[in-house]
């Protein structure tokens, strides 16, 4: 059983996405793409350019967002003005007419490629897609699992912990995911481990949520901010021992392996270490515009983890459909299918699918 741990389904991003305004989606956007490894281009000759002008360098907030008429364009892309000139960046594959994922998308990759089965995970950019996840796995319940959007620096208040509430109760929901990155909406204004927090991890475990972690470098962004929210977090599962976590993204290059090779600091290995723990091999949606298919970089990574963690540990995502602004759906897969000669065919089985599965609680869809 294959099982993608990394997708995304969304309504037009032209709308509020599930969020209160569109002016609020359209900030989340505007956010994500300040620090991008997508393509930005000068749209009068389609230079090369950067996303500098989307902010103001040292105030990491959403306050320090710049006026530069951001919009959701065509074909993949999210455009911007500066200066008087136009700039599009490819954050979406070309291919993507318009900015909408419905989740009849994903089930048409997923055949094309052998998936059996996807995780929704719902990231404020894509939209606060509580209830749309909920609808693609009642429609599917047999090819989709969703999990929630929650307002990261706020989940600890009333109104977040009811509309966690609502998604597990009525929804049926049993995951949730949290983006580090996320609490500059609000400027970062605690840590994780705040009292500010408390009643959301608290909840968390309480309900026995799969938490879905992507860890950030915010609002440093450097090494000793990642490790300063892994300290943080670390100390949270000291008190909720229990938690189930599940780590988005792989281990950032750029700080644990500059030679190429993983050499992680004994905090972060014990992080990785909690049981239960999986952590994600998602390399192409990050490193495919500098390495190319079948990335045997990743695959020396990919070894490491497995090394230093064990294959059991391990859980394949694509980032479906951002992805193919590199390589195709197939590929993200195959690369570690079809190659990786160094991983015995149960590693594959536990990586690709057997071990999210597990860890979810999914079950193969009657054929």
């Amino acid at each position: 059983m294959i099982v993608d741990c990394h997708a995304h389904v969304f309504t037009h991003w032209i709308g509020a996405c599930g969020h209160p305004t569109r002016e609020i989606h359209k900030r989340y956007l505007q956010r994500v793409v300040t620090r991008t490894v997508a393509s930005t281009f000068r749209l009068r000759d389609g230079a090369h350019a950067d996303t500098k002008a989307l902010f103001r360098a040292g105030e990491e907030g959403w306050t320090g967002l710049a006026n530069v008429d951001f919009r959701v364009g065509r074909f993949g892309q999210l455009e911007f003005t500066h200066d008087g000139e136009d700039y599009a960046i490819q954050y979406m594959p070309v291919g993507m007419q318009e900015m909408t994922a419905p989740p009849e998308l994903m089930l048409a990759q997923m055949m094309n490629a052998g998936v059996d089965h996807c995780l929704l995970q719902a990231g404020g950019g894509y939209g606060a897609m509580t209830e749309m996840n909920a609808f693609a796995e009642r429609q599917f319940p047999g090819k989709m699992t969703g999990l929630m959007h929650v307002d990261e620096a706020m989940a600890g208040h009333p109104e977040q912990l009811a509309e966690i509430d609502h998604a597990f109760d009525v929804l049926k929901l049993r995951g949730l995911y949290f983006n580090v990155d996320s609490l500059s909406r609000h400027g970062f204004p605690w840590p994780l481990d705040a009292p500010q927090m408390e009643a959301f991890w608290a909840k968390v475990a309480e309900l026995g949520l799969v938490l879905c972690l992507e860890f950030s470098s915010g609002p440093s962004y450097d090494m000793a901010g990642y490790m300063a929210h892994v300290t943080a977090f670390g100390r949270v599962l000291a008190r909720h021992k229990d938690l189930r976590v599940h780590l988005a993204m792989s281990p950032p290059v750029a700080y644990f392996a500059r030679n190429g090779r993983y050499e992680f600091p004994e905090e972060l290995l014990r992080l990785y270490r909690h049981e239960p723990l999986v952590l994600e091999v998602v390399f192409p949606i990050t490193y495919g515009g500098i390495w190319d298919y079948p990335y045997p970089e990743a695959q020396t990574l990919i070894a490491d983890m497995r090394d230093q963690l064990g294959a059991e540990r391990l859980v394949w995502g694509s980032d479906m459909p951002n992805v193919e602004r590199f390589c195709t759906y197939k590929q993200s897969l195959d690369y570690v299918r079809r190659y990786c000669p160094f991983l015995t065919a149960r590693e594959k089985d536990l990586i690709l699918g057997d071990t999210c599965a597990a860890f979810y609680g999914i079950r193969r869809a009657d054929t």
